[in-house]
């Protein structure tokens, strides 16, 4: 089964890398970006959470609140945060519990290898709850102009 947008997003609690519990319910009556990365400190992730970063105030503007996923522990996310001065929370999946419940979870294959670890992918998440929008290829370093302007002007199916 493959979460589609209208479905609940799935439920979680999770610590940020300053040791906070995270909910997504308590989160309701806002926007959610939940956008999963695969590691603290690789190219693309940096320049994923930069973007993110740059684009921050805008995504505030919006009644919008921005979480990062991976498996990284709470101190790799806290040295994370400090060197790229992140503002967001990001949060410590470290069973990958989440990120399967997101199907962000899997198979990989890099350079002749395979391996299990976390897909990127971004979900928006309606201030109801529900699936609003589904990233399943991502580009890093333009992905969080590509959220704030598909939010800013509704596409119809």
């Amino acid at each position: 089964m493959s979460l589609q947008l209208g479905d609940p997003a799935p439920d979680f609690s999770l610590l940020d890398g300053a040791g906070n519990t995270i909910k997504l319910a308590d989160l309701r009556g806002k926007r959610v970006v939940l956008y999963f990365y695969p590691r603290d400190n690789t190219p693309g992730c940096t320049k994923e959470a930069c973007a993110f970063r740059d684009e921050y105030s805008s995504f505030q503007g919006k009644d919008m609140v921005v979480l990062g996923v991976s498996t990284d522990d709470a101190k790799k996310h806290q040295k994370f945060t400090e060197k790229y001065d992140l503002p967001f929370p990001l949060l410590c999946d470290t069973d990958a519990s989440v990120a399967t419940a997101y199907e962000s979870y899997g198979l990989k294959k890099f350079m002749g290898k395979e391996y299990m670890g976390i897909k990127r992918q971004t979900f928006v998440i309606a201030p109801d709850g529900r699936i609003e929008q589904i990233y399943r290829k991502v580009k890093p370093a333009e992905h969080a102009a590509q959220i704030l302007q598909d939010l800013a002007s509704p596409s119809e199916d």
